[in-house]
């Protein structure tokens, strides 16, 4: 079987799906791979890195789709933009794995379904012990927390380590992180790193430990917020009453701080407005807000996504795609994910979808010109009444 890589087509997306070393860990289970052209550059990757290590490099999209297995990085709803293109050179019998948004676009899932490809969306992988390797939402989450507290450590007009000088004294700088994910969690140790004093805040109280674990402090609000962690660990969408008063609450610890990092994602949902304008108000000229959630409309209310912007004095940055800034190690980690998912369904040189497997149930969107996960058919089930 061949698998084939793409080059990225949404515009600032520098990481790719295939690095040189996992071509030859594809190719040591018995598979070929095929790489279009260009398709690592951006991200530090040769095409001369990927022949060396046994891979062919073919001239375009069209000769990629060639390949029984397609892998990319974004794919169907998470480049729907660009979704008709491959959409067009789909074919039934093909394998799709790529992260896809299926929860946020379900109707652009629907519309590859016909193609009768096998689709995999690499967002929907479980939260369970053996598919760690493979969770590529942790792995990217990562990197955006580290990049968040070194955009701000850029932007603050202070330096976050307190320093005692022969000119004076220094004091450090003040950072809190709102939500304690994956992201979170690597804001606090990268920021904690640079000698800045780091709080943080999270719906699930459970979090205290991960939090003082790494050296900051938990900060605490009076909200009762038992049952805000789903199932798969993510927080849950709460209602208006109970994010009315969050806000309140927050408004006083955003005050105090010279940085805030915000990462409070609900899977498929808009994001939570955690900071108000009034509360971005209240902040010293020449603080930060880095908000991780403004691909899906920002938690801080001012927030413009992929623009920074200074209102009330305060830099507000809007990020939405930060793995994409560190492309090489960004793309070393996704596709050391992508090849241990692909490769939990290749047996003997061959791939087995085998829907017994969780991971493999929970992930696949549409086999059969049919849309077959659970989820997906349950938002698109609204729409056709």
């Amino acid at each position: 079987m061949r698998v084939g890589v793409v080059k990225e087509l949404l515009p600032g997306e520098a990481r790719v799906a295939m690095i040189p070393k996992c071509v030859e860990t594809l190719i040591k289970a018995g598979l070929q791979v095929s790489i279009e052209h260009g398709a690592g550059t951006a991200a530090g990757y040769t095409d001369d890195a990927f022949q060396s290590a046994g891979a062919t490099i073919v001239p375009n999209r069209a000769a990629v789709y060639n390949s029984d297995i397609i892998l990319q990085v974004r794919g169907c709803g998470a480049q729907k933009e660009y979704a008709d293109i491959d959409r067009s050179l789909l074919r039934s019998g093909q394998v799709l794995i790529a992260t896809l948004d299926p929860l946020g676009e379900p109707h652009t899932i629907a519309q590859y379904a016909p193609s009768g490809a096998s689709i995999f969306s690499l967002e929907l992988i479980p939260r369970i012990t053996r598919a760690q390797s493979m969770d590529v939402l942790s792995s990217q989450a990562t990197i955006a927390g580290y990049r968040a507290v070194l955009l701000a450590a850029t932007v603050l007009p202070k330096m976050f380590p307190m320093m005692m000088t022969a000119a004076g004294t220094l004091s450090a700088a003040k950072v809190f992180v709102i939500g304690v994910g994956v992201a979170g969690l690597q804001a606090i140790a990268s920021a904690k790193k640079l000698g800045a004093i780091v709080s943080a805040y999270d719906v699930r109280p459970a979090c205290r430990e991960q939090v003082e674990s790494l050296g900051g402090k938990f900060v605490e609000l009076q909200l009762g917020s038992t049952g805000a962690e789903d199932t798969g660990g993510y927080a849950k969408a709460m209602d208006e009453n109970f994010y009315h008063k969050q806000r309140e609450l927050l408004t006083s610890v955003v005050r105090q701080s010279d940085v805030v990092i915000t990462t409070a994602a609900i899977p498929g949902k808009k994001s939570p407005t955690l900071v108000t304008g009034a509360a971005v108000e209240s902040m010293a000229p020449g603080s930060v807000i880095v908000d991780l959630g403004a691909e899906r409309g920002g938690n801080c209310e001012l927030t413009q996504a992929n623009q920074s912007i200074i209102k009330y004095g305060v830099t507000i940055l809007g990020p939405t795609n930060l793995p994409a800034e560190v492309p090489f190690h960004a793309s070393q980690m996704f596709a050391n994910n992508i090849t241990k998912f692909l490769l939990n369904m290749v047996k003997k040189g061959a791939l087995e979808i085998n829907t017994e497997d969780e991971i493999v149930r929970e992930t696949l969107l549409a086999q059969g010109g049919q849309v077959v996960n659970s989820r997906i058919i349950s938002l698109l089930a609204p729409a056709e009444k």
